[in-house]
């Protein structure tokens, strides 16, 4: 790959190819693949993912609000898009543009029914979302039954599938509870098939669920951070590629003296002499402040450059005392050498947080 020469955010397609291949090949043939495209598609560019996710035939899509969804249609995807949490005052938006809500309490459940019957619609797509211990969004257990009578009740909309949300399905520590879900899920469905008269698509896996609890697989998985190459285990990382890498350069090189300062604040104070470089970067950028004061590093030249004094908006400051590099050469901030993970590991949060915060002010560039 060439040579950064400006902070990029380098989107490998081939790495993304890599990961849903792996994750289908844990699913059996009539299981269907939902790819979480939400946040910019975890950070990375919704559209490109997407598109190329559609030409790899993959069945659903989600994302979590409309404008998200209403992207997409705008880019040409013609998959079904499951929106996860809709707000009501676009509801009238997501029919325009063929988006399928998820419908998690009566409120809003009954909200969109009135919609849809105002926009003349007969047996729209909707998902039923039950809360089976995430406790986030969802219908509880024992309203099942009202569920069937609001939705038995109008022919605007019909319930293409019934799903929720496992809490700890990476931690097998956490077996049981991940079980109970399994076990409540399982209840729930039969009871609403059951009243309804017909079985609804069902989903409950998430990329840990796919990796550890096959009989969770049901009609259809969801994956998100999985499809960005990251598994939640040491061990599953070893079969995922991370899709984006994270470069800069060097903008400028000091030496300073003993007792000189670095950044705002003057938060690091130089012990002897050494050298620094300021790199275009900062928390604009999704690089916080908390990565400041040598808890976060940067890769010059295959070596760790650790962050000194206070992130700024724009510009981190690393020490490259003993790093023989020289203006203009590239950084990585995350990528092959140190993944997301383990840069997010440095201040104490997950990959999720670090890579779905990189600014959209960072260029992308795609990878084929």
């Amino acid at each position: 790959m060439p040579k950064a020469k400006e902070t990029v955010l380098e989107i490998d397609l081939n790495a993304l190819k890599n990961n849903y291949e792996y994750l289908k090949s844990k699913l059996n043939g009539n299981t269907k693949f939902l790819a979480v495209v939400k946040a910019f598609a975890y950070g990375s560019d919704a559209n490109e993912i997407a598109k190329y996710l559609q030409d790899l035939k993959v069945d659903y899509f989600a994302v979590a609000y409309i404008n998200e969804g209403v992207a997409l249609r705008d880019a040409g995807i013609k998959t079904p898009i499951l929106i996860l949490h809709p707000q009501a005052v676009n509801f009238k938006t997501l029919i325009e543009r063929c988006l399928e809500p998820s419908l998690y309490n009566a409120k809003i459940l009954n909200e969109f029914i009135q919609v849809a019957s105002q926009e003349k619609q007969t047996n729209y797509p909707v998902h039923i979302k039950f809360n089976t211990g995430l406790n986030r969004l969802g219908f509880q257990e024992n309203d099942v039954d009202n569920v069937v009578s609001l939705t038995s009740e109008t022919s605007a909309i019909k319930v293409k599938s019934i799903f929720s949300h496992l809490a700890e399905s990476e931690n097998l520590n956490e077996r049981e509870f991940t079980r109970q879900q399994i076990e409540r899920f399982t209840q729930i469905s039969n009871t609403f098939t059951e009243r309804m008269g017909y079985k609804p698509m069902l989903h409950l896996a998430n990329t840990s669920g796919i990796l550890n609890y096959v009989d969770a697989h049901l009609d259809m998985v969801r994956s998100g951070i999985g499809l960005y190459g990251y598994g939640n285990s040491e061990e599953e990382n070893k079969n995922l590629k991370p899709i984006a890498t994270l470069k800069s350069v060097i903008s400028q090189i000091h030496t300073i003296k003993s007792g000189e300062t670095v950044g705002y604040n003057r938060a690091y104070k130089s012990l002897g002499l050494e050298k620094t470089a300021t790199i275009p970067i900062g928390h604009a950028d999704g690089i916080g402040r908390q990565y400041g004061n040598k808890k976060g590093f940067v890769t010059i030249a295959g070596k760790k450059a650790f962050i000194i004094g206070n992130v700024c908006m724009d510009m981190i400051m690393v020490d490259i005392t003993n790093i023989d590099c020289h203006e203009g050469d590239e950084v990585i901030i995350f990528g092959d050498h140190t993944n997301a993970s383990q840069f997010a590991q440095t201040a104490n949060t997950i990959s999720y947080e670090i890579i779905t915060a990189i600014s959209q002010r960072v260029k992308r560039v795609i990878i084929t």
